[in-house]
């Protein structure tokens, strides 16, 4: 295949994927799964996958105080916690609806930089911290807006996951990763977030129940794992192939693909408020979105996959 179409092709296949991991969560939820067996299993079987993966490549992993420390904090704030949320908004919010509040991700992001003075401050971008802010408004105010009104406190707390994954992007940006790639970090956070999970999932029988409930229940997480997994992967060779400011566009697709989904899977259909939010969650996102510099074409600061 011709080296210029493989990002491309691998921005669609992460579009498509991520954006179908919405209405796979909801699936898990809707077969009976419940927030803490679909979080511990999802993570533990990505983390699995990943694992066998740098098995294959041998990709060696060297543990210290300093890594488990990283990964640890990373599986909290990048898995264990958005997992719970997600999983527990999953079953009461629209697919679509979930992947307009992922868009809040580097929003947040920004937000955070500029109150840890990260960031100097830009008008453009604050204007899309106040649009993505403004669309949640519209989800959640309007009474006509979401299939039901109870419906709005999910929606915010699948907007508090997105929170947590701006955390962990904010701590991305200080931890020190030169001693590892981030193939091998994602898998460790994969087995941190699910180490973290295993007490309160066993406790509640969550461990169990949920891989024997059923086998469309134990395939969709099991799908959910191979999309974690795989997308991250093509996610980190587009980076490296085509540069940040590339690879950072793909969070339209996901939106999109993830309305288009909800859409296909559930016959769902969404208000003229829900609409509105999508455009000004776009617009938002293009305010914040990565400026190229003299440094976009940089291979990632840390080591190879």
């Amino acid at each position: 295949m011709n080296q210029t179409l493989l990002p491309w092709c691998a921005m669609i296949y992460m579009g498509s994927v991520w954006g179908l991991s919405f209405s796979f969560g909801k699936l898990a939820t809707d077969y009976g799964g419940t927030p803490l067996g679909i979080s511990f299993w999802s993570a533990f079987f990505s983390g699995c996958l990943l694992w066998l993966y740098c098995m294959f490549t041998r990709r060696r992993f060297v543990l210290n105080l300093e890594l488990i420390k990283t990964v640890s904090i990373l599986g909290l704030l990048g898995s264990a916690l958005p997992g719970l949320l997600f999983y527990s908004a999953a079953s009461k919010v629209p697919a679509g609806v979930l992947s307009i509040t992922v868009t809040l991700v580097p929003i947040f992001t920004y937000a955070l930089a500029l109150l840890m003075s990260v960031e100097r401050f830009s008008r453009l971008r604050f204007l899309g911290l106040i649009l993505g802010l403004t669309s949640i408004c519209v989800i959640v105010f309007p009474e006509t807006s979401l299939p039901s009104k109870s419906a709005a406190i999910w929606v915010l707390l699948a907007c508090l996951s997105s929170f947590f994954y701006a955390c962990e992007n904010i701590y991305l940006g200080v931890a020190e990763l030169d001693d590892i790639g981030p193939i091998r970090l994602s898998c460790g956070m994969g087995f941190a977030s699910s180490a973290f999970l295993f007490i309160p999932a066993f406790f509640t029988g969550a461990l169990t129940e949920t891989l024997s409930t059923s086998t469309e229940l134990t395939l969709t997480i099991f799908g959910l794992s191979l999309i974690g997994a795989t997308a991250y992967a093509c996610f980190v060779y587009t980076i490296r192939i085509s540069g940040p400011i590339f690879a950072s566009q793909i969070g339209y697709l996901v939106t999109v693909c993830g309305i288009v989904w909800g859409i296909v899977i559930f016959g769902e259909s969404h208000s003229a408020w829900v609409w509105v939010a999508f455009v000004l969650m776009m617009l938002g996102l293009m305010c914040v979105s990565p400026r190229r510099t003299s440094s976009d074409d940089r291979s990632p600061s840390f080591k190879e996959l």
